[in-house]
């Protein structure tokens, strides 16, 4: 019922909307096409006056003359009220039947089809829409058809490159990623990117290309763990395992603790330092626990960059001593007082709940 209301109320409002402004209304209304008009009864009265003044009109004549120029006036504005009502009086009736008749159609046919009674549904409860399966192959011809509009398109470049290599496209994914550089020039992402299908077109022999690809990549950005995880690995494949725990070390250092990749990473670790065979779980636990102890008395006796003291800690946290990566960063602290030359250490540190020397622990 009180749908049935609103919609009948809401309904009517908008119909006298519709009607007030197709009926014509006047509201303090000027006639200007009285305009000329009233210019030439003023000129015909001046000459009335003018021609009683000189003598060619007399009294009597003038009088008629004023008599009849008024009776023209009153018939020209009567002539001109009538056209006016009529239009009007014509206009109104049959708007107002096609207004009636629209609303009873409306409601009527809403009443004979909808569902007014129908309680509403929760957001929470309705379904989700089904979202369409994306045709990988369709966007990719989609695309490959821009770039053969537009050749130096770095976007589309850049975005039909992994598709490439997820359909298995690998020359197609080498040969758009040798694009984005030439387009976009090189960057550490798009270079280990590169270097990955490299490695997957050598079915894991690994290229020389692919490894300057990745030793300029990590070169180039101190904080890139991707590409120094492919070169880590390469580098235990080829057998260079000194440079190999380098390369594991400097990628363990850059973890927070929790990402996918650290027990790959842990264990890449553990074999490089037992020259490329994987050994027992508790020997690999003590081979890097080792590795982690001889950093820390290297740095306890000789100092070290705060970058170092960074790697510490975090090899601790990876460790899940706690303890030990508190005594690290006290004396990481005490190594540089001053905060602005420990900035991504203080990080790390105040984001495992480490505290800074002094303060209640």
């Amino acid at each position: 019922m009180l749908f049935w209301f609103i919609a009948t109320a809401v309904t009517a409002i908008a119909c006298a909307a519709l009607f007030y402004a197709g009926a014509g209304h006047r509201v303090n209304a000027t006639r200007p096409q009285f305009a000329a008009a009233d210019s030439h009864f003023a000129t015909v009265l001046a000459r009335i006056e003018a021609d009683e003044a000189s003598g060619l009109l007399g009294a009597a004549e003038a009088a008629g003359a004023r008599a009849e120029l008024a009776r023209e006036v009153l018939r020209a504005e009567n002539e001109a009220r009538r056209p006016a009502a009529g239009r009007g009086e014509l206009t109104r009736t049959p708007l107002l039947l096609g207004l009636g008749a629209i609303a009873a159609i409306s409601l009527g046919t809403y009443g004979f089809l909808g569902s007014p009674n129908l309680p509403s549904q929760p957001l929470a409860g309705r379904a989700a829409p089904v979202a369409e399966p994306v045709d990988i192959n369709a966007a990719v011809a989609r695309i490959e058809a821009q770039l053969a509009q537009r050749p130096d398109d770095l976007r589309g470049w850049t975005v039909i490159a992994p598709a490439y290599v997820d359909l298995g496209r690998l020359e197609d994914a080498e040969r758009a990623y040798r694009r984005v550089l030439e387009l976009g020039g090189a960057t550490p992402d798009v270079q280990t990117k590169l270097a990955e299908v490299l490695i997957l077109q050598a079915d894991g022999a690994g290229s020389a290309e692919s490894m300057q690809l990745l030793r300029a990549a990590a070169a180039s950005d101190p904080n890139h763990v991707l590409s120094r995880l492919y070169l880590a690995a390469e580098l235990t494949r080829t057998a260079k395992y000194e440079e190999a725990v380098a390369a594991w070390r400097e990628a363990l250092a850059l973890s927070q603790g929790g990402e996918g990749w650290l027990p790959a990473a842990q264990q890449g670790l553990a074999v490089a330092l037992n020259g490329g065979q994987a050994p027992a779980e508790p020997a690999q636990s003590e081979m890097i626990g080792q590795m982690v102890s001889g950093l820390a008395a290297r740095l306890n006796a000789d100092g070290g960059s705060p970058e170092e003291w960074t790697q510490l800690v975090r090899a601790y946290l990876v460790l899940e001593d706690r303890e030990a990566a508190q005594s690290a960063y006290d004396a990481a602290v005490a190594a540089y007082p001053q905060a602005f030359d420990r900035g991504q250490l203080d990080t790390i540190a105040l984001d495992a709940g480490l505290t800074t020397p002094g303060a209640t622990r």
